[in-house]
C-alpha cells in the first residue's frame, strides 16, 4: 500500500528546533519531488519547502534560513529540520510526493500530517 507518514511534530518553545520526517512505504521516493506544506488554524494550506529528485530545494520566504529540507533515499525518507521556531510556525505539517515526470498533481501522495506547536 502506498503511504506517506509524517512524524516528529510536537510542542516546542520559541527559538527551539524540531526535525520532521516523512517516510514512504509501498513506493520509492527516488523519482519524486517531496514537498512540505502546513496549515495553521483558520488559514489556508501553504507550501513550506520542497526538494526535487535531483536535490534542488525551495523554501518559502517565511522559513528561509531557518528550515532545511533533505532526503535520505536509502531510508526512503525526507526530513525537514526546523530551527529558530516562531509561534507563527504553528501548524499541521503535511508531506507531499509528486512523481517527477507527471504532467499534473492530481495523483500526488499526501501524508496524514503532524502537529507542530510553537508556544512559550
Amino acid at each position: 500500500q502506498v503511504q506517506l507518514v509524517e512524524s516528529g511534530g510536537g510542542l516546542v518553545q520559541p527559538g527551539g528546533s524540531l526535525r520532521l520526517s516523512c517516510a514512504a512505504s509501498g513506493f520509492t521516493l527516488d523519482y519524486y519531488a517531496i514537498g512540505w506544506f502546513r496549515q495553521a488554524p483558520g488559514k489556508e494550506r501553504e507550501g513550506v519547502s520542497c526538494i526535487s529528485s535531483d536535490g534542488n530545494t525551495y523554501y518559502a520566504d517565511s522559513v528561509k534560513g531557518r528550515f532545511t529540507i533533505s532526503r535520505d533515499n536509502a531510508k526512503n525518507t525526507v526530513f525537514l529540520q526546523m530551527n529558530s521556531l516562531k509561534p507563527e510556525d504553528t501548524a499541521v505539517y503535511y508531506c507531499n510526493a509528486h512523481f517527477r515526470f507527471s504532467p499534473d498533481y492530481e495523483d500526488d501522495y499526501w501524508g496524514q500530517g503532524t502537529q507542530v506547536t510553537v508556544s512559550s
